[in-house]
C-alpha cells in the first residue's frame, strides 16, 4: 500500500499546487478572459479523447503501469514548457498537451489501485483519501510559494511533483493480466453490461450536480455577505469530510448498505445539500451541509470503484475507468457547468433545485443496481 500512497500523494499534490493559480498564471502571460475560457474549454475537450485512448492502449498492451509512468513523465516535461511561453497560440498548444498527458493519470492509477485492493492488499479508500489530503496540502503550500516567488513557483512545484509521481508509478505492481490482451470491441463489451451503464449514469447525474456548486457557490456566498476567509473554510470543510469518508466512514457504510445502497445515500445527500443551498446562504446552514460532500462525492466514488472491480471483465480495467471518469462524468460535468451559467443568470440560487433534481434522477439507477444483485 505504501507505493500507492506515495503515488497518489504526489499526483494529487501536483494538482493542488497548480489548480488554483494556473488561470492567473496564463492570464499574466497574455491571455484575455475570453481566450482563457476558450483554452480551458479546449483542455476539457481533449481530456474526453485522451483518457479513453490511453486506457484502451494500456489494456491492449497489458501495460497499465508503463503507460501511466510515461504519461506522468511527459506531463512533467510539458509543465516546464510554461516557463518560456507567452501569448495565445503557445499557451493553447501547451494546455492541450498538458491536458492530454494529465487526463489518463487518475484513470490508470485507479485501475491499478483497484486491482491491488481487489487482491486483498489494502483498502482503496485509504489510498484515495491520502490523495485528497495531499491535494489540500498542495493548495496550502502553493499559496505560500506564490507569495514568496510569484506565480512561476507553481510550474516548478508541479513539474517536480509529477516527476516524483512518475518514479512512484514504476514501483507499484502491474495488474495480473489475462493470457490474452483486452477483449476485442472493448467499449462495446462494456456498454452491453447493464450494470455498467446504470453505474455510469448514476455517477454522471450525482457528480454532474456538483457543477453549479463548483462554479457559483463562492459567488453566491460572497453576494450574501459571507467573507472570503469563511468561504475558504467552507470549501476546506467539504474536502475534510471527503478525506474522512475515504479513510474511515465510506468502507463501513458500503459494507452495511452495499455499494448500490451507498450510491442511493449519496444521491439523497446531494438532494439535501442542493435544496438547502437553493433556500439560504446563512453561514450556520452552510456549515451543516458542506460536510455532505463526503457522501455526495467520496462515498459515491468509493461505491462505484467497488462495483467496477466486480463487474468489469479482465483486460478492460483501464478502458472502464476511462469511460466512467472521462466520458461519463467528465462529459456530464462539462455539460452541466455550461448549463449552470444560464441557470444562475436566470434563477440565481434557485438553480440549485435543478441540481437537486439531477440527484433524484439517479435514484432509479441505484435501485436497478440493487435489484440485480450486485454485492
Amino acid at each position: 500500500m505504501k507505493q500507492f500512497i506515495v503515488l497518489y500523494a504526489a499526483m494529487y499534490a501536483a494538482y493542488g499546487v497548480a489548480s488554483p493559480f494556473l488561470p492567473a498564471f496564463v492570464t499574466e502571460r497574455g491571455l484575455h478572459p475570453e481566450q482563457l475560457g476558450l483554452v480551458l474549454a479546449a483542455g476539457t475537450c481533449i481530456r474526453l479523447l485522451s483518457s479513453p485512448i490511453a486506457g484502451r492502449v494500456a489494456d491492449r498492451l497489458r501495460a497499465l503501469r508503463t503507460v501511466l509512468a510515461v504519461c506522468i513523465a511527459l506531463a512533467a516535461v510539458v509543465t516546464l514548457g510554461y516557463l518560456p511561453a507567452y501569448g495565445f497560440s503557445a499557451l493553447l498548444f501547451l494546455m492541450l498537451l498538458h491536458a492530454t498527458f494529465l487526463a489518463p493519470m487518475p484513470v490508470l492509477a485507479d485501475a491499478l489501485a483497484l486491482g491491488a485492493s481487489k487482491a486483498g492488499r489494502f483498502e482503496y479508500g485509504r489510498v484515495r483519501g491520502a490523495g485528497s489530503a495531499a491535494f489540500i496540502a498542495g493548495v496550502l503550500i502553493s499559496g505560500q510559494f506564490v507569495g514568496i516567488w510569484g506565480l512561476q513557483a507553481i510550474v516548478w512545484s508541479q513539474a517536480l511533483l509529477l516527476l516524483a509521481a512518475a518514479l512512484a508509478a514504476t514501483r507499484i505492481p502491474e495488474l495480473a493480466h489475462p493470457q490474452r490482451g483486452a477483449p476485442p470491441g472493448g467499449i462495446k463489451v462494456l456498454l452491453r453490461i447493464a450494470r455498467f451503464r446504470y453505474l455510469v449514469l448514476a455517477a454522471a447525474l450525482i457528480l454532474g450536480s456538483h457543477a453549479m456548486h463548483d462554479a457559483f457557490a463562492v459567488i453566491r456566498w460572497r453576494a450574501a455577505g459571507v467573507s472570503a476567509s469563511a468561504a475558504s473554510m467552507l470549501w476546506a470543510l467539504a474536502v475534510l469530510a471527503e478525506v474522512m469518508v475515504f479513510f474511515a466512514l465510506g468502507p463501513r457504510l458500503i459494507a452495511r448498505l452495499t455499494p448500490a445502497g451507498a450510491i442511493a445515500l449519496a444521491a439523497v445527500a446531494g438532494m439535501l445539500r442542493w435544496a438547502v443551498m437553493a433556500q439560504t446562504a446563512a453561514l450556520p446552514a452552510l456549515v451543516l451541509v458542506q460536510p455532505l460532500h463526503g457522501l455526495s462525492f467520496a462515498l459515491l466514488h468509493l461505491a462505484c470503484m467497488r462495483l467496477l472491480a466486480g463487474i468489469v471483465p479482465p483486460g478492460l480495467e483501464a478502458t472502464a475507468q476511462a469511460i466512467y471518469a472521462t466520458v461519463g462524468i467528465g462529459a456530464a460535468t462539462a455539460l452541466f457547468t455550461f448549463l449552470s451559467g444560464f441557470l444562475y443568470a436566470q434563477a440565481g440560487a434557485q438553480g440549485f433545485w435543478i441540481m437537486c433534481a439531477l440527484c433524484a434522477a439517479a435514484l432509479p439507477f441505484a435501485f436497478k443496481l440493487r435489484t440485480i444483485g450486485i454485492l
